[in-house]
This record gives structure tokens, sequence and C-alpha cells, in this order.
């Protein structure tokens, strides 16, 4: 099957609007696997992934006739897929119990006593290697996952998902500048734990 492009997309979203079933089927078999994947990365649980993907598409149904093409449909769908997973109750076998949940700042490395931050070191060429053992890929999934999930989330679609700035902003209801610092701190806490891992791997 083509995927349609973007004037053909409109095409779809204006029939959706007048009820046209068929037209609804088709975008929600051009979005599926992409849903799916990031309900997947963020709930790390094949069941509730499927219960977000169903939320989704069931939430474009009842709110296509409100969609306003400001924004893409992707965007609009991570929107309500996003919220989806935030609000997830059932956890998924790879995130901490509530009472060991902990904040971005308490796994960050701290200062030493002189007030100096500790460094980073350099992993690039170690990490081109492990990539090739297929290695890195598990490591950085590793990482991603020790993220609470406000940050976590915001990788995943800047990151993974290849969404701008402002798209994340309008997904996740934030400001531009607190998806920014949002991700910067986690990609700072990634290259950490790889780092680390690297560093271990050297001795």
């Amino acid at each position: 099957m083509t995927t349609p492009s973007a004037q053909d997309e409109q095409r779809l979203i204006a029939a959706s609007q007048q009820g046209d079933a068929s037209a609804l089927d088709a975008l929600v078999r051009k979005h599926q696997d992409r849903v799916y994947g990031f309900a997947l990365r963020m709930c790390r649980n094949v069941e509730d992934a499927k219960d977000i993907l169903q939320e989704t598409f069931l939430g474009m149904v009842r709110s296509i006739r409100d969609f306003r093409a400001e924004s893409r449909l992707t965007t609009w769908l991570y929107r309500i897929a996003a919220n989806a997973c935030l609000k997830k109750r059932r956890r998924g076998v790879h995130d901490p119990a509530p009472e060991q949940e902990l904040s971005l700042d308490e796994l960050m490395p701290r200062p030493d006593a002189e007030g100096r931050k500790p460094e980073i070191a350099d992993w690039s060429e170690d990490a081109e290697r492990a990539l090739l053992r297929g290695e890195l890929g598990a490591r950085m999934e590793a990482a991603i996952d020790k993220l609470p999930k406000e940050f976590k989330i915001v990788l995943v679609l800047r990151d993974v998902e290849g969404l701008s700035a402002e798209e994340t902003a309008e997904s996740l209801g934030l400001t531009v500048a607190a998806v920014k610092s949002r991700l910067h701190r986690a990609r700072v806490f990634v290259r950490r734990e790889l780092a680390q891992y690297f560093l271990t791997r050297s001795r």
C-alpha cells in the first residue's frame, strides 16, 4: 500500500470529518505503527501499548470533527497518546514502584565538596564500536528507561520520533523553553549513563 501524501491526508481528514468510515480507517492504518511504537517505548509493556493505541484512535474517532489543520495530524495524535501514557496507572515491567521513583535531580551526578561538577567522559569512539556489535541500543534503552516519565516522554518525542521542539511542546502542553530544558537534562543523564558503561568496559 502506498503512503498517502500530505495532500491525500488532508482529503482523508476532510472525508473523515464528514463521517466517511473508510477514510478514518485509512488514517488509522497510516499512523497505527508509529503510535504503537511510541507507546511501547514509553510503557515497555505490550498490553499497555495496545491499550494506548486503542485509546489514541478512539480519541481520534471521537474528536476528528474538531481537528483543525493548524497542526499536523501526527502531532495531534501524539498529544492524545502522550496524555494516555502519562495517565496510565498500570506500570510497565521496567518502571519503578511509586515509592522508588526518583526525580531527575536525584539521578544526576552531584558536585564534589569543592562545588566542581563531575566530568562526563568522551565515549564517542567506543560508542561507534559498541554500536557495530549491537550493544549500544540496549544500553541506551536501559538508560532512557531510568528517566522520570516527564523527561523520558520529551526525549522519545524529540530524539526517537523526530518531532520538533514546537511540535513536542504542543503535544505535551508545555512551553518550548520547558521542552528544551527537559530535553537537555535528559540527554545529559543518558550520556552520563553510557559514559559510565564504557568506563566500566575499558577497565
